[in-house]
């Protein structure tokens, strides 16, 4: 009962601050924001949810906020920015790109300072570049936070643009909320220092504590090596080039014989040149279609022997508890799969539901082939109908919070008896559709120590997780008390400055009376 209390409370939140956005920010004009934006916000309580958490629930701060990112979502037409609305420069530049996770498996958002020159004529432009990444990124991967990485290796004060940097905390504090899950500065000059302190002001009680700074040693106290490039000690051999766009979600990786290549690395080779998606909304639930290279985990037992091997497995795995709603198919879960170190953790279920009119076919893909087994990996579905698939860990393999799972779907219209390899070559990009998975680490996975170790770490970072809740709510009514201080310190400047001029013409007036009582 105590744990439905809080969901009931939060209910009601979400509730009044869509009640009173309609009252008090939609009561003037229907056309002050984005209808699409609007829509989402009546529509979508994880939405409404992470303003709410952004300002600690106080419904006043996210309302704000909400009009805020609304204004701003509707003055850079962040819904249609696509790839061809921004510079191609730019792209090519290297300056900011999506690439690789940190140690808590959130992806990294790379900035590049040297990179940066100042520009007053394209400004515009730069602001609509970042939205286009956090954009694509919040399509792809909804409600997961980025870790954003400013790489400052060789920068001097010429690349500092502070009403840049502004800018890029805004789309985090305002714009995005609940986006971000670290801020490092890597390998900061000295002489820098002074202009992050202003950043560092900037940034507001909610997210200073996620501002990290770090030396090239340091840094990977928060990223392995493997995702570092070698100036800052890594052995990431990854290198920016445009086109394409970086997309290393799922690329074809490498065994002991080699790369794994199937029919399907072949097609996706042939369009990945192909016309590019344009993105729509962050926060639609809508799938957007787009050509990936990847890795189609191809198994050796199809078609009929599949079905039977994976009815039989699916016995002994878990259910999946959520569901995310597709325009062809149902997804189950409907965000991440969970793995552990237990015998009946090592195995995780999808269930696909197709909600289409027509049959569906379907194929499952991985960033990490080499460690899971799918069944079945490709196959359709009848209209009404499900299909289980088991992913199993391999061997000794253990899953990662950096590995993902790609599910792609397309309807089969009037095809007849047409294979399902041929009917992946024909379909029209544009017909596809895309679901993400990532991968969850249940506790068990953590080595056993003393039950009683376990019991004091959980209650110390209970305690260190409400003490910093604790914190950031001080300094968020620290913040609200320094703000009607300095209100009430410049009505008192006017007061005495009302309280001089009137003294001073009490004195011109009994200047003038004794000049009139004089004799002349």
């Amino acid at each position: 009962m105590a744990e439905q209390e809080p969901q009931q409370d939060l209910e009601k939140k979400i509730e009044e601050t869509r009640q009173r956005f309609k009252n008090e920010l939609l009561q003037d004009s229907t056309e002050k924001y984005d209808s699409r934006d609007v829509g989402r916000l009546e529509q979508d309580d994880a939405l409404v949810e992470a303003y709410l958490t952004w300002r600690l629930y106080v419904v006043d701060d996210a309302l704000k906020m909400i009009d805020e990112s609304l204004l701003w979502r509707k003055e850079f037409g962040i819904n249609d920015v696509s790839e061809s609305t921004v510079p191609r420069w730019m792209f090519e530049s290297g300056a900011v790109y999506l690439h690789g996770y940190d140690k808590e498996g959130n992806k990294l958002f790379w900035f590049k300072v040297k990179l940066h020159v100042k520009d007053a004529k394209s400004v515009v432009d730069k602001k609509k570049y970042i939205a286009f990444w956090l954009e694509r990124y919040a399509k792809k991967e909804p409600g997961m936070p980025l870790t954003v990485v400013f790489d400052m290796t060789d920068s001097g004060i010429s690349n500092i643009d502070m009403d840049f940097v502004k800018y890029v905390v805004n789309c985090f504090k305002v714009y995005y909320p609940k986006f971000l899950s670290k801020m490092i500065i890597v390998d900061m000059p000295w002489i820098m220092n002074a202009a992050w302190r202003i950043v560092k002001s900037w940034l507001g009680p909610e997210a200073i504590a996620k501002l990290k700074f770090a030396s090239k040693a340091e840094v990977q106290t928060f990223i392995d090596p493997e995702y570092l490039p070698p100036h800052l000690g890594g052995t990431d051999p990854f290198k920016y080039n445009y086109p394409p766009l970086p997309d290393d979600d799922f690329q074809t990786p490498l065994c002991e014989n080699g790369p794994i290549v199937s029919e399907d690395d072949a097609e996706s080779k042939e369009g990945e040149m192909e016309s590019r998606d344009t993105l729509e909304s962050s926060y639609n639930s809508e799938i957007v279609a787009k050509p990936k290279k990847v890795n189609f985990l191809e198994d050796s037992l199809r078609s009929d022997d599949g079905e039977r091997d994976t009815s039989a497995k699916a016995k002994g795995v878990r259910k999946p508890q959520t569901t995310f709603k597709g325009l062809l198919l149902d997804v189950s879960p409907a965000e991440e799969l969970s793995f552990g170190s237990g015998e009946n953790e090592k195995k995780c279920l999808i269930v696909l539901s197709n909600v289409a009119k027509n049959q569906v076919a379907f194929k499952v893909r991985t960033t990490a082939p080499e460690k899971y087994r799918v069944k079945p990996s490709s196959s359709s579905c009848e209209p009404g109908a499900s299909v289980d698939i088991v992913v199993s860990l391999h061997g000794g393999s253990q899953a990662s919070p950096q590995d993902r799972f790609l599910i792609m779907a397309a309807e089969m219209e009037n095809v007849g008896s047409q294979e399902l390899a041929q009917f992946w070559k024909e379909v029209p990009k544009t017909k596809i559709t895309e679901h993400r998975l990532r991968c969850h680490i249940l506790d068990s996975v953590k080595p056993a120590a003393s039950p009683r170790r376990d019991s004091l770490q959980e209650t110390s970072s209970n305690g260190q997780q409400e003490l910093s809740t604790a914190l950031m709510r001080v300094m968020a009514c620290n913040s609200r008390l320094e703000q009607k201080v300095n209100s009430c310190l410049w009505v008192q400047k006017v007061l005495t400055g009302l309280v001089l001029v009137l003294l001073v013409l009490n004195l011109q007036c009994l200047y003038l009376l004794g000049t009139a009582q004089r004799p002349s």
